[in-house]
């Protein structure tokens, strides 16, 4: 849909009585200024993921949701160590302001210098690394974060040296395709712990369904075996 389309379609779906939608890139921004009421995550984030027509239209953001809830459905600890998170575009954000409000502190590396400290200067007490320091800095993190599309079908990798990391790091990738990135697979072979991206997907989609429907669904092994096809 072009851009300058989509505040008219989404007031004519909300006329048209739909419960809501799900709005992905490049339209949350647009969809967060669109909105009558914002939930403080969306506040954060300052882009919304989820659009909820009722009495106007409330807008939500669920990617910090959902990868809070695919961490802890690896047994993982959002609050464990300090994270390192690779991009500062929207998912950067909407991840940062989760991990920040379970108690973790976080450090933004992103190729452009000037976009992570943008990103840092919104979520304070942020701090931000240089993108070529990304692997010699390990030793230092917990959680390691990649929201950009490097690793991902078609774009070039990472390039990530594990070698410097301690062996508690935890590996997340919100990349779901494919469904296991170079990534993770090379910090598998490190015997480090990943969590992929499609688990993300899942539990970002419950908060919406549930305010669309009123009904929670269960992200369970039946729907991951869905989800991957």
């Amino acid at each position: 849909m072009p851009p300058e389309h989509f505040a008219s379609v989404v007031r004519a779906l909300a006329a048209a009585g739909f419960a809501g939608c799900n709005v992905t890139i490049p339209h949350k921004e647009a969809a967060f200024a669109l909105c009558d009421r914002v939930a403080e995550p969306a506040r954060r984030a300052g882009a919304v993921n989820t659009l909820i027509f009722h009495n106007g239209i409330e807008g939500m953001n669920t990617d910090g949701y959902g990868f809070i809830a695919n961490l802890r459905a690896h047994g993982v600890n959002p609050a464990a160590g300090p994270a390192l998170i690779l991009g500062a575009g929207g998912a950067a954000r909407a991840i940062a302001a989760a991990l920040q409000a379970e108690g973790a502190a976080v450090v933004i590396c992103n190729r452009s210098p000037e976009r992570a400290a943008t990103l840092a200067g919104q979520l304070p007490p942020a701090g931000t690394l240089p993108w070529e320091q990304r692997s010699a800095a390990l030793a230092d993190f917990s959680l390691l974060v990649n929201t950009t599309s490097l690793g991902m079908a078609g774009h070039e990798p990472l390039g990530i040296a594990f070698r410097f990391s301690q062996p508690s790091l935890v590996v997340a990738d919100i990349v779901y395709a494919p469904l296991e990135t170079q990534l993770l697979a090379e910090a598998k072979n490190f015997g480090l712990r990943t969590v992929g991206g499609l688990g993300m997907l899942l539990h970002q989609a419950v908060p919406g369904f549930a305010a669309w429907f009123g009904v929670t669904p269960v992200v369970d092994d039946e729907l991951y075996r869905i989800a991957a096809g």
